[in-house]
């Protein structure tokens, strides 16, 4: 095992030797340190959760002054029939908590992009939908985002690599706590 890094590996002592301590907790068994190949795993992937989302965000923010999770959001709901979604599944396919979609969501009905209204099939949900002037925002902000994509994420990769990372993506999708 390696020195400590990204809060995984064992930490060492002041003398280079590997501390013993289960975190102050007597009763706890050892903590399964982290190889080097989980090491890399870890570092890797916690270097790209925390550093891609502001990659992507910059230029929407830059040229059209939304935020990535509002781009999300009008994204999704002009891909989705009629322009509309009930919220839980909008926060769902946007990774975001409930709470947070609805204070976007807000925000975007203030400016006219986005309407909330009961769902007619069942009053107990509600439906986001986009309107023409929010269809016409992210009409001209997604040319932006996709470039970024590109740039940042996707010609880096070949076709094996971005099967591997839909596979793995899948394999760690995290739901919204707040998801039903």
């Amino acid at each position: 095992m390696t020195r400590c890094g990204g809060g995984t590996g064992r930490p060492m002592s002041d003398t280079g030797e590997p501390m013993t301590g289960t975190g102050g907790h007597e009763d706890d068994e050892e903590p399964r340190w982290l190889d080097e190949e989980e090491k890399a795993a870890w570092t890797g992937l916690i270097s790209l959760v925390l550093l891609l989302p502001g990659k992507l965000e910059s230029p929407l923010r830059q040229e059209h002054g939304l935020t990535l999770f509002e781009y999300l959001v009008l994204s999704h709901l002009s891909e989705a029939p009629e322009r509309r979604l009930r919220m839980g599944e909008l926060a769902f396919l946007a990774s975001g908590s409930l709470s947070r979609l609805s204070n976007v969501v807000k925000r975007c009905e203030q400016r006219g992009w986005v309407v909330r209204t009961p769902d007619p099939a069942d009053g107990r949900y509600t439906l986001a939908e986009l309107t023409d002037t929010g269809f016409a925002v992210v009409d001209v902000a997604a040319p932006t985002h996709l470039r970024a994509v590109r740039r940042v994420v996707l010609d880096a990769l070949n076709a094996t690599d971005r099967r591997a990372l839909a596979r793995i993506a899948e394999k760690l999708r995290i739901v919204p706590d707040d998801f039903g």
